[in-house]
């Protein structure tokens, strides 16, 4: 068995994105739905790439597949938070990339969700692994 998770801090992430939570995200419990935390994560990562200009969802070569995700919760969300986003990069490979979020209640020091997610870049067309376009991988490194 593994040890349990602990929340990470603040300072663990490199990047942090403002997130705003909405009504329809709460579940009957009162809280924001598991479902919501993988939303924010892909949503963070995203929004950071394309503001960054190394992610064209539109028009781009490559697009980035979710290939393996996870998340541990230790404190609950719930709408109307802002959620304060934290993002780095864990590992950096020939066509992949392992993200860490962390995910805090705006102001918050400890992590109220956090988790990970690799995507695999594959060309548009063929969907098979393509190599990272250099403006990607300089943005993915500077999250590093």
């Amino acid at each position: 068995m593994t040890p349990r998770a602990q929340p990470d801090r603040r300072e663990s992430y490199r990047h942090f994105t403002n997130l705003t939570t909405r009504w329809m995200d709460n579940d009957v419990y009162g809280h924001l739905n598991n479902v919501v935390y993988y939303s924010l994560f892909d949503t963070v990562v995203n929004r950071t790439l394309i503001e960054a200009g190394a992610l064209d969802i539109e028009r781009g070569n490559v697009i980035g597949l979710v290939v393996e995700t996870h998340c541990n919760y230790f404190a609950p969300l719930a709408f109307p938070q802002t959620v304060d986003a934290g993002l780095r990069v864990a590992a950096i490979g020939s066509s992949s990339v392992r993200y860490e979020i962390g995910l805090f209640g705006e102001g918050a020091d400890t992590a109220a969700a956090c988790g990970h997610f690799v995507h695999v870049y594959v060309d548009r067309t063929t969907r098979r692994p393509a190599a990272l376009p250099e403006i990607l991988r300089t943005t993915l490194q500077g999250l590093s």
